[in-house]
């Protein structure tokens, strides 16, 4: 009983090193989280309106019909829906297309087993902002960037203007669907301010990998040409069966660049950001994108796609370098290491089995395998629902990983060593595809949830052990482990975790 409790003290302390530090260091959203908030005292709030136009919009979208700051707004475009939708559709070079049917009934931003849509709007910072610094003295400024601006610099090589405004675009929004979220609206002229779901929504990305999604919603009257828009970066966490929505920035720099990318937008003038006030617990700032399309002529048009410089001489002296470094490291290593540091890595070395590797590739390639088939069935096998596809990978997931770590495990000796290759193989194999998924942060919850499926994992492989199973092949840490276990998934995935 003692052993197990010092394997699980010491499986504790791996999973905070591994999963829970990493991610409170580099993660700044991770204590960002705040409780939601309330209601603000008055019934209707200001809505954000212009100039030449009657109708107006609150800043925020809200899962159900109340004044909730959930969603910020943070993309204004003046023009008509059509336009929009034609400029985000229909660029050249693009690899994505209009999804299919059954991911249209099948509700990402809802999709979890108990159907709770609240779990999605859990929003963390994805990524640093690297766009222009904007100033908060000005209702207006403009986001053209250095590569913007040396776009649209004459030279004798470059086309005339007309056909060089903006860069080449690089993303192609396909129709989307999602949870429900409520824009108010008031169309002004002593009307009543109402709520009302969105005109239309697209996406772009994987539905089981990383996606940008945007939520469209039109003016009410067809003088005023506004269409207001909110956009985030997601990715499908599978263990809680859902959308995950990660951060905003990302995804409105994404949007931003397509519309600077089309030739009849000037990047200088159409393309500016005004202060909203609509911050909230994830990475959005307050800034709404605007863009003027209204009166502009948009003709679809198929360009080709630049190509990218390829930085090999950069990546040829990084090459020297790491060899150079390699060369010098045994030696280096060698003139520190005293007799008894020796002894210990030769004894570390001999408690090395083929199992323990066996092992981690095994878990990281069920965790990773999990992932590559999801998106691989969604693009290659159309006839799938996403539910469908779910109940075919998530027992990957919920029996495969731990079934299969019970019964390598089995073939080891000592029950830490193998406590801690699991434990350690499962945190790795998260990272590994947070770091394909481009997240770079998480909420709380779930480096908690991660954390003690950490745990857990590695309490199966240290009671599966050889040295454990002597006496019982039930013994404390398996069966403490499988429960953990399987009350960790279930909680996540009824809405406790």
């Amino acid at each position: 009983m003692r052993r197990s409790l010092v394997i699980a003290a010491v499986l504790l302390a791996l999973a905070f090193v591994l999963v829970g530090g990493p991610s409170m260091l580099l993660s700044l959203s991770t204590g960002q989280f705040t409780a939601e908030d309330p209601a603000p005292e008055k019934p209707t709030p200001d809505v954000v309106s212009f100039d030449n136009s009657e109708s107006g919009f609150w800043e925020y979208l809200s899962p159900r019909e109340g004044f909730q700051k959930r969603s910020p707004i943070n993309v204004i475009v003046r023009g008509d829906v059509d336009d929009i939708e034609r400029i985000l559709t229909e660029p050249g070079g693009g690899d994505w297309s209009e999804i299919n049917e059954s991911e249209e009934e099948a509700v990402p931003d809802t999709y979890a087993l108990t159907g709770d849509e609240n779990v999605s709007e859990n929003e963390t910072q994805a990524e640093t902002d690297s766009a222009a610094n904007l100033t908060a003295d000005s209702a207006t400024n403009t986001t053209a960037n250095a590569t913007n601006e040396s776009a649209n610099n004459t030279t004798a090589d470059e086309p005339p203007a007309d056909e060089r405004r903006g860069r080449i675009p690089s993303l192609n929004w396909g129709e989307a669907d999602g949870g429900v979220r409520y824009a108010y609206i008031d169309p002004g002229s002593n009307e009543s301010g109402y709520w009302t779901t969105e005109t239309l929504q697209l996406e772009d990305g994987d539905y089981y990998g990383q996606r940008y999604h945007i939520r469209l919603y039109e003016s009410p009257n067809e003088d005023d040409d506004w269409v207001a828009m909110q956009t985030h970066s997601e990715h499908f966490d599978w263990f809680t069966l859902q959308h995950r929505v990660h951060g905003s920035q990302s995804a409105q720099r994404k949007v931003e660049s397509n519309f600077m990318a089309h030739p009849q937008v000037d990047v200088q003038e159409d393309v500016t950001r005004i202060y909203l006030d609509n911050g909230n617990s994830s990475d959005a700032d307050g800034w709404a994108t605007l863009v003027e399309l209204a009166g502009l002529l948009v003709i679809p048009t198929l360009v080709g796609i630049r190509s990218r410089r390829r930085a090999a001489d950069a990546a040829s002296d990084a090459g020297r370098s790491a060899e150079q470094v390699r060369q010098r490291t045994p030696d280096a290593i060698d003139d520190h290491l005293t007799d008894i540091d020796r002894r210990r890595i030769a004894a570390a070395y001999d408690r090395v089995e083929v199992g323990h590797l066996l092992l981690l590739v095994a878990i990281v390639a069920l965790y990773l395998g999990v992932r590559a088939g999801g998106i691989f069935l969604e693009h290659r096998a159309e006839f799938l629902t996403p539910h469908q596809i779910a109940a075919l990978l998530y027992p990957v997931i919920g029996v495969g990983i731990p079934a299969t770590t019970y019964l390598i495990a089995r073939g080891l000796t000592r029950r830490l060593d193998a406590a801690v290759v699991a434990a350690g193989s499962l945190a790795v194999a998260v990272w590994l595809d947070y770091g394909m998924l481009g997240v770079d942060a998480l909420p709380l919850e779930v480096v908690v949830q991660r954390m003690l499926v950490v745990v857990a994992l590695g309490l199966i492989a240290g009671g599966a052990a050889k040295r454990a199973a002597r006496d019982s092949k039930f013994n404390d840490m398996l069966l403490v482990g499988t429960a953990m276990w399987l009350l960790v998934l279930v909680g996540t995935l009824f809405g406790y975790l």
